[in-house]
């Protein structure tokens, strides 16, 4: 099992999803926050100290990051926890190096320690630093403050409330034939301050909300089992995500459904156990070569293991090689103008697009977020980047995709929301099926792997279908397709119009040593690939 499926699927495994210095409250604590004003002063104070110890630079995140999630199963209720971490982060850069240090001493005193620990450490990393750190300028944006544009905070909901759906979930999918089901809610809100020598204080209040389920069937006669997992998305919305609204629905072929802005969790667990039970008696793939047409469902994690990670500059520089890895993405290949993909494919990281989950104000750099390309019209033409990154790039300013889980951990370049755009012709799914004679639709995330450059890949799925003459024909199973990333992209062929774009997204994506988890979101409209190779999953186990 993967760490980021234990994370999601265990109650006791919830402990991995906890911040540093977490503490457990009760519910209603997690409607409180700190006052602005107050946290301004903290602000100051390190602000102060840091530059009389000798700091060129310094900014400091004064966070309190509240979690809420509810575990159940069947019947019954596993866990429900809620906690809290507040304290306050300072950065500095001191004789032409980093330093970095935290507390969670909410005191002036407390914070101007920290800042001249931070200066202490910078002046220190100094001594065997190689080269100045050089950070591109950003303009001061005076006191200013962001809101998730949420309609229904979800932490006011009363917990009563969300165990009476999750445990509604599992009622309809047992009623339905499931043998087992669990359904989840994961809520966060982090109340984030930022301030700067720069001339920023910047208060942002950032929500999150993800309702995963999981339906079991069982062929008592053989043993035999088989899951669906839901198919909605972790969301940049507040509990309104749930309120399932009938102009956002789109019905896909095969049975599923799926809504482009909100998630009906009750008619999705229900076909999930019909889904479920007929994965019993569904025809195994025949490997071979296969036109697909991928759902955004399924494409987003695609998109995030072979376009978002490869276009991180720190992977491509090397930064993250012992842990993550690098990347083939190199820089001589923007230079060349290195074809991604067909003449279709267009790339872009937007952390400004409402609903996704790294959709933010201004990243914890105090940059201010927007939208640019990463592939134009096929071809590679920029990565994502941060302050002290630009310059190799020859650029004069961040991206704006920096962030730290936490107060206690430092700040680095973290995954845009990277998406695929859709086709400006229209082009219904069910038009794009029509053209398509030997092949596979496929929905749903499934078990994936990639090597250490995002190059080779495998994907799974939740859910396949059959394709013949432009008709799908049948449920199949054991379905895997394997890429090396631009040859794939390269086999795009038709993409969907805007009416059928939607957000994928992971809710836990790890990378940087000591970890971090963040949250992103992948958009796009199901595509069309052709001639990619599927293997029998069942076959390669056995």
């Amino acid at each position: 099992m993967r760490r980021r499926d234990f994370i999601a699927g265990s109650g006791l495994g919830l402990a991995g999803w906890m911040l540093p210095h977490s503490r457990l409250i009760a519910a209603e604590q997690l409607l409180s926050a700190l006052d602005p004003a107050h946290k301004k002063h903290l602000a100051d104070a390190a602000l102060a100290a840091a530059k009389q110890a000798g700091a060129s630079y310094c900014d400091v995140r004064i966070g309190r990051y509240l979690r809420q999630f509810v575990i159940t199963r069947e019947d019954k209720v596993q866990n429900v926890v809620n906690t809290e971490s507040t304290g306050t982060g300072v950065r500095v850069i001191a004789d032409g190096a980093w330093g970095f240090a935290a507390t969670n001493r909410l005191t002036a005193d407390g914070v101007a320690e920290a800042a001249r620990q931070a200066v202490a450490i910078a002046k220190a990393n100094s001594k065997t630093q190689t080269a100045p750190v050089q950070l591109a300028a950003t303009p001061g944006v005076g006191e200013v403050s962001w809101r998730t544009p949420i309609k229904k905070n979800a932490m006011e909901v009363p917990i009563k409330d969300k165990v009476e759906l999750l445990l509604s979930v599992n009622a309809a999918a047992q009623n339905a034939g499931a043998d087992f089901v669990a359904s989840r809610m994961f809520l966060v809100n982090e109340q984030k301050y930022f301030a700067s020598t720069d001339g920023s204080y910047i208060d942002q209040d950032v929500h999150r909300i993800w309702t995963p389920m999981t339906v079991t069937a069982i062929d008592k006669d053989s043993g035999k089992f088989r899951t669906r997992d839901g198919l909605s998305a972790p969301m940049g919305m507040g509990y309104e995500y749930l309120d399932a609204n009938p102009a956002d629905k789109l019905q896909l072929p095969g049975g599923a459904v799926a809504y482009t802005q909100s998630y009906d969790v009750l008619e999705d667990v229900v076909a999930a156990t019909k889904q479920a039970r007929a994965k019993l008696s569904a025809p195994s793939v025949k490997p071979g070569k296969y036109n697909l047409v991928i759902d955004p469902t399924n494409l987003f994690l695609t998109i995030h293991e072979s376009v978002g990670h490869p276009l991180e500059l720190d992977r491509v520089l090397g930064y993250e090689a012992n842990y993550a890895g690098t990347s083939f993405a190199t820089l001589d290949k923007r230079e060349a103008g290195f074809r991604w993909g067909s003449e279709i494919v267009n790339f872009f990281a937007d952390k400004t697009q409402p609903g996704s989950l790294g959709y933010v104000g201004y990243d914890d750099e105090g940059v201010k977020t927007k939208r640019w390309d990463l592939v134009k019209d096929g071809i590679l033409v920029d990565y994502q980047t941060i302050r002290d990154q630009a310059h190799i790039l020859g650029k004069t300013a961040s991206d704006g995709c920096c962030y730290a889980d936490s107060w206690s951990s430092v700040q680095f370049q973290r995954m845009a929301n990277v998406s695929l755009a859709p086709s400006k012709a229209k082009l219904p799914v069910a038009d794009m099926i029509k053209d398509v004679e030997d092949g596979i639709y496929i929905l749903g995330r499934g078990s994936y792997s990639i090597d250490q450059q995002r190059y080779n890949a495998q994907f799974g799925g939740q859910l396949f279908y059959e394709i013949k003459n432009g008709q799908i024909t049948r449920q199949i199973e054991d379905v895997a397709y394997q890429i090396r990333t631009p040859e794939f992209w390269n086999a795009c062929s038709a993409i969907c119009d805007d009416s059928d774009y939607r957000l994928g997204g992971s809710f836990f994506d790890g990378k940087g040593q000591p970890g971090q988890v963040s949250a992103v979101s992948h958009g796009s409209s199901t595509a069309r690939f052709d001639g990619i190779n599927v293997i029998n999953t069942a076959r390669s186990l056995g």
